[in-house]
């Protein structure tokens, strides 16, 4: 019983640092990176015909060869937020990256 707890406890604390760590609000987003559409600031042109909150993928080779994936959100003002950023593995075996 005493171990069913403590096991728990551990469980518990694991996953609230993994949440702790990241320190960042989601509603600022990741930060731009070269090759992203925001890297260097927003674009000039504003989307106009897009509805806000609307999503759309950007796939791009970042500076060390990797393919990257980022999906953007269209915010209230126009501008782009990256929502998410996944980097593709070098190898179809390499799924752990």
């Amino acid at each position: 019983m005493i171990r069913t707890i403590a096991a728990i406890g551990a469980m518990v604390a694991l996953v609230a640092s993994c949440t702790a760590v990241s320190g960042s609000d989601p509603s600022e987003g990741y930060a731009p990176i070269p090759g992203s559409i925001t890297y260097g600031g927003q674009p000039r042109t504003k989307l106009t015909k897009a509805p806000i909150g609307s999503s759309f993928p950007h796939t791009f080779t970042d500076q060390t060869g990797r393919t990257v994936e980022e999906i953007y959100i269209i915010q209230p003002d126009r501008t782009l937020l990256i929502a998410q950023r996944h980097y593709r593995p070098f190898f179809a075996w390499d799924r752990n990256q």
